[in-house]
């Protein structure tokens, strides 16, 4: 069965027209074309090696590059003058002179001083309560106050006042924060954008939004808190470490 199908298949090619000298010519031209086809493909597959390996480098000189820029990358910001710069230069241009006042608003002159960091002092802090005298507090002079700083009724309602002067230049981003704590957890944050202001002899006043303070059992008691001021820049006016109480009632005076 297997002789016969090996004699049908030669019959078959002799048939077909291919004698021996074509089968060697054919073999031949097999061969060289395998050849060469070898020989591109050694060549196709030599170059990219070589632009893998410059690509591979570029990449990471690259790579590199963007780390340092990154490191590095940081906002450049002009030349800085101080207010009373800024208030001086181009004074004999009358459009850039109204612009900077509307810009800056009433500057005081005798408030604005040769430094380019802006001056905040808190001046006073007081406590207000509907139907009651408001309660001053003192400001303690190192930040940390010694004993109760207030005492304040349970669900009674309440806001917090102060006022404080600008000098030398302009503050930006004014805020207050306040963070409460009983019995070592936190219970309540406070972080209100005041503004920004330009120096002035007169002091600025600010007044909190209404709040009400807890009431019940688990309320009353010892609390403690950090009031800060800052600005824009992170940098600190005023940071007062205190205590406080909520009783059943207010206290007398």
């Amino acid at each position: 069965m297997s002789l016969a199908i090996g004699v049908v298949s030669s019959s078959s090619s002799k048939s077909m027209g291919f004698d021996d000298k074509d089968n060697e010519a054919g073999e031949e031209t097999k061969r060289r074309e395998e050849k060469g086809l070898v020989e591109r493909e050694n060549v196709v597959d030599e170059e990219p090696a070589g632009m893998n390996r410059t690509m591979s480098e570029s990449s990471i000189y690259a790579t590199e590059d963007d780390e340092d820029d990154e490191a590095g990358r940081k906002i450049v910001l002009g030349p800085q003058f101080t207010l009373k710069e800024q208030l001086e230069k181009d004074k004999d241009d009358e459009s850039l002179r109204r612009w900077k006042e509307q810009l800056l608003g009433s500057v005081d002159m005798d408030s604005v001083g040769e430094t380019l960091e802006p001056d905040v002092k808190i001046l006073s802090l007081a406590i207000k309560s509907p139907g009651r005298q408001d309660i001053v507090l003192t400001i303690p002079e190192n930040g940390n106050r010694k004993g109760s700083w207030f005492t304040l009724k349970e669900g009674s309602r309440y806001s917090l006042m102060f006022t404080f002067q600008v000098s030398n230049n302009i503050v930006s981003g004014l805020k207050y924060t306040n963070t409460v704590w009983k019995t070592g957890v936190r219970v309540d944050s406070t972080k209100e954008m005041l503004g920004t202001f330009s120096p002035q002899s007169e002091p600025y006043t600010h007044e909190m939004p209404e709040d009400t303070t807890p009431s019940g059992l688990f309320a009353r008691g010892s609390y403690s808190a950090r009031t800060k001021f800052v600005d824009d820049d992170n940098k600190c006016y005023l940071e007062i470490n205190y205590t406080f109480e909520i009783r059943k009632d207010w206290q007398s005076p």
